[in-house]
């Protein structure tokens, strides 16, 4: 029996109230004297109120304090919103990591890839297996998904187990990798689940999602009826969906071009572990125009509309291996991500303007999501009888409507948690005992960036006003030396007057400088400080915005 002192809690750093950026962290024994351990370290995609940011990463400052305390790094799955933080936040950490053999194979060839990254060592751990930590012994369980190797966590502590699902569905047939384990799950039900902590994600959904079987049958009929080129983009991480994608290229006579590095990678090592056998050789980018219209299937990259993947390129007629045809057909094996649409959207217009047909899943059944229904959910929560529930993986109406969800299944205790509030699980009554600090790291180039940062902000003003940049020099006595250099980026170029914008800068720059006294030249921060004001007071009355503006003065 543990002590009253010992205490089970969870806290997710990234993950509760929004899709990706899965960090939960579980900690075990005494206030202040904790051990902890981490369940994934993944990041989210910038939008485009982020200019100029590539991923946005948990904010893991409070981790980093208890990096002693910290036993361990378990991966569920090899997503990008579950393992893409890792090279970049490990070696803060450096505590060891333990994942299964497929995402193992993801993160060292992404290792090599990439110059610089760290090299982690991993632990790797089949399905099935389960390992013993201090404090946690934690059972990976499998689970269907929409990438091989994913699993639940069954993490056992002195005052009871929790059940961490990671993403999940219920796919009897899915293809690829192991089915969802229901005798497990209806023992570890038998066991006793204290908690559930479990994915969120399509609870606004009823009943049971298609199979990828379904899907690849699909697929298959819509590629057999195809008169020329198939183009296929899915997430390059769908295994699955690539083996079908192959297979009915294989029925039909037609070789299988891959395009794109990340689908590369994750074909290697889909490769590697097996998943890909019994299938001809995939084909590189650089054969795709030498095979016959009829006898080609392309699997592309940019199914989300990132602008430097294949699909994107092919769709503008700028890719240097890729080009497609009227008659052509494309297919979005994939679901846009909130947020995405626009950049998908265009990519289908200029598909469109080529004269290429686009089939999507809003006509037909080429897509099925990897997250459970309700009617999934209902058997996962009558398998494993958990005492509380916490959802987890969702935004914030995911979270709120799982858990009235959870409570229609009778679940004793739900607690609805967001980022940093701390769960105490164990003993006594559950519910949020305290915070930990959270936030949000943004990847800018080979740089991480913290949100509280000016970076972004200063961006966004740039984006919405420009910059007027002035130089000035001064000799000793205040006299101005030369003309003022002035260099406006991002104005109109005319008035509605139609005066010149630079003419107008310049003027009002040299009634400023016309309007110092010689002490107040002499004043380099007083300069620079009339001059902005005036700078921006004049363009903001000519153009209505206010923008940056940036002034400096030389003294020679």
């Amino acid at each position: 029996m543990a002590p009253r002192t010992d205490s089970l809690v969870f806290v997710a750093l990234g993950g509760l109230g929004e899709i990706g950026m899965n960090a939960g962290l579980y900690g075990f024994g005494p206030e202040g004297r904790r051990k902890w351990l981490l369940v994934d370290c993944g990041v989210s995609f910038a939008g485009e109120d982020l200019p100029g940011i590539d991923l946005v990463l948990p904010d893991i400052r409070f981790l980093e304090e208890e990096r002693k305390n910290l036993v361990g790094i378990v991966i569920t799955h090899a997503h990008e919103d579950h393992i893409g933080a890792l090279a970049e936040l490990w070696p803060r950490l450096e505590a060891p990591v333990y994942c299964t053999p497929f995402a193992a194979g993801l993160l060292e060839l992404r290792r090599l890839s990439e110059p610089g990254a760290p090299r982690i060592p991993l632990n790797v751990v089949e399905q099935g297996g389960r390992i013993a930590l201090p404090l946690f012994d934690v059972e990976f369980v499998p689970v269907s998904h929409s990438i091989p190797e994913s699993n639940a966590l069954a993490i056992r502590t002195p005052l009871g187990m929790v059940l961490h699902t990671g993403d999940w569905k219920i796919d009897p047939t899915p293809r690829v990798g192991l089915p969802t384990d229901e005798a497990r799950f209806r023992a570890l039900g038998d066991e006793g689940v204290l908690a559930l902590v479990c994915d969120s994600t399509n609870v606004v959904r009823d009943g049971i999602s298609p199979s990828e079987a379904d899907v690849a049958v699909s697929l298959a009929d819509i590629i057999k009826a195809s008169p020329h080129r198939v183009a296929v983009t899915t997430f390059a991480s769908n295994v699955a969906r690539i083996r079908a994608v192959a297979e009915a290229a294989m029925a039909c006579d037609r070789e299988v071009v891959v395009v794109g590095r990340a689908m590369e990678r994750v074909i290697d090592v889909a490769t590697e572990c097996g998943y890909l056998a019994g299938l001809p050789p995939f084909r590189a980018a650089e054969t795709y125009g030498y095979l016959p219209r009829d006898k080609v299937v392309a699997l592309l990259t940019g199914s989300q509309g990132e602008p430097r993947a294949a699909l994107a390129r092919a769709a503008l007629d700028e890719h240097p291996d890729i080009a497609l045809s009227p008659g052509d057909r494309v297919i979005f094996s994939s679901r846009t991500i909130p947020g995405n649409e626009k950049a998908v959207g265009r990519i289908i217009n200029n598909l469109i303007r080529q004269g290429v047909e686009v089939i999507t899943d809003r006509t037909h059944f080429v897509h099925v999501s990897g997250h459970p229904r309700t009617g999934e959910l209902e058997q996962m929560y009558a398998w494993t009888r958990p005492r509380i529930a916490i959802p987890a993986h969702g935004e914030a109406l995911h979270l709120d409507e799982h858990a009235k969800f959870a409570r229609r299944q009778g679940v004793p205790s739900v607690v609805k948690a967001a980022d940093g509030d701390l769960v105490e699980i164990a003993p006594g009554k559950p519910g949020i005992a305290d915070d930990v600090p959270t936030g949000r790291l943004y990847k800018d180039g080979i740089l991480l960036v913290g949100a509280g940062e000016k970076t972004v902000p200063e961006r966004r003003r740039l984006s919405f006003a420009g910059v007027v940049s002035v130089a000035i020099a001064v000799d000793d006595k205040g006299n101005i030396a030369g003309d003022p250099e002035i260099a406006l980026t991002g104005l109109p170029p005319r008035t509605r007057a139609g005066e010149a914008m630079d003419a107008l800068v310049s003027d009002a720059v040299a009634d400023v400088l016309d309007g110092l006294p010689k002490a107040k030249r002499r004043d380099p921060d007083a300069m620079a400080h009339a001059v902005e004001r005036a700078v921006r007071a004049e363009v903001q009355h000519a153009w209505g915005k206010k923008p940056t503006c940036h002034v400096l003065v030389v003294a020679i």
